[in-house]
C-alpha cells in the first residue's frame, strides 16, 4: 500500500495529502511543485487563492463558461472544472491535465503534466485530500517533512555562518563538531547584537546542521505551530526534536548566555 506525506502551504492556507515517493521542487512564487525525483511519472503544480465565502465555487463556474474545453466533474468530494492540453517538447508529446478546485473561500488551480495516455490517479488522489486551514483557528502543531521554504532557511543561515567564521577568523567552516568552537567565538566576539532574532536562529540552524552531519537518524522537518513555521530536526529513532530557536535565541531572550558546547551535548 502506498504511503503518503502530508504538505501544510507556507501561510497555512491548506493541507494535502501526496505520495512519499514525491519531493518538493522549485518552483514560481506562489506555486508548488512535486514529482517523483526517482522514476518520473509526472509534474504536479498547485497554486492556491483565497477571495469571499464562496470564491471556489465561483472559481469553477468562471473556467466552465470562460474555457470551452473544460468541463464539470467531482474529483473526491470537491467540485471541479477539468481539462487538458497535448503537449510536445523535443519529440515527447505529453499532456497536461489542469483541474480549477472549489474548496470554499479557496480555489485551486492544479496540474499533471504526464507522458501521453499516462495514468493521473496519483494526482485525483492528491486533489481529493486538499483541505482548507480557517483563519484565526488554532491547530494542532504539526510536524511535517521539511518544505523547500525551509531548507532554503537552513541554507541561508549555514552560508551566512560559513562567511562570517571565513571572515572574521580566517578560518574554513566545514559543518562538523570542531566547528561549534569557531561558532562560540563569534558570538563571544559580541558580532551579533541581543536583538537579532534572526541570525541568533540561525546559530541554532547551524548548530543542528552539525549535528546532523555528525550522526545518524537526524532528519529536518517543518514545524507547523500556529503563526509559526519553522525547520526542526527530528532523530526517527526516538521521535524526539530539536527546536533551534531554543538553541540560542530563547536564551538570549531570557537574558542569559549561549553556551554553544553545552547546548550540543545537551540535545544531541
Amino acid at each position: 500500500m502506498e504511503s503518503y506525506k502530508k504538505f501544510i502551504s507556507p501561510g497555512a492556507w491548506f493541507s494535502m495529502e501526496y505520495p512519499a515517493a514525491w519531493s518538493e521542487s522549485e518552483d514560481c512564487e506562489g506555486s508548488f511543485l512535486f514529482y517523483n525525483p526517482d522514476e518520473w511519472t509526472g509534474n504536479f503544480r498547485i497554486s492556491a487563492y483565497r477571495g469571499e465565502a464562496d470564491y471556489g465555487r465561483k472559481s469553477v463556474r468562471q473556467e466552465l463558461q470562460a474555457n470551452p474545453a473544460a468541463v464539470a466533474v467531482k474529483v473526491g468530494s470537491l467540485s471541479c472544472a477539468y481539462s487538458y492540453e497535448p503537449l510536445e517538447q523535443e519529440g515527447e508529446h505529453y499532456t497536461a491535465h489542469i483541474w480549477i478546485v472549489a474548496l470554499d473561500d479557496l480555489a485551486f488551480e492544479c496540474s499533471f503534466t504526464v507522458h501521453e495516455g499516462a495514468p493521473i490517479a496519483d494526482a485525483e488522489k492528491v486533489i481529493a485530500s486538499l483541505q482548507a486551514r480557517k483563519p484565526g483557528v488554532k491547530y494542532p502543531a504539526e510536524l511535517i517533512t521539511v518544505r523547500l521554504s525551509e531548507i532554503y532557511q537552513i541554507n541561508e543561515a549555514y552560508e551566512w555562518m560559513e562567511k562570517t567564521v571565513k571572515e572574521l577568523l580566517k578560518k574554513d567552516f566545514q559543518g562538523q563538531e570542531e566547528d561549534v568552537a569557531n561558532m562560540q567565538e563569534i558570538i563571544d566576539r559580541g558580532v551579533i547584537g541581543q536583538k537579532k532574532r534572526d541570525l541568533w536562529l540561525a546559530v541554532g540552524i547551524v548548530l543542528c546542521v552539525i549535528a546532523a552531519n555528525e550522526m545518524d537518524g537526524l532528519e529536518w522537518h517543518t514545524l507547523i505551530d500556529g503563526n509559526r513555521e519553522a525547520p526542526v530536526l527530528l532523530n526517527t529513532a526516538t521521535g524526539r526534536w530539536t527546536d533551534p530557536m531554543k538553541l540560542a535565541w530563547s536564551k538570549v531572550k531570557a537574558g542569559g548566555k549561549v553556551n554553544l558546547a553545552e547546548a550540543y551535548q545537551e540535545n544531541f
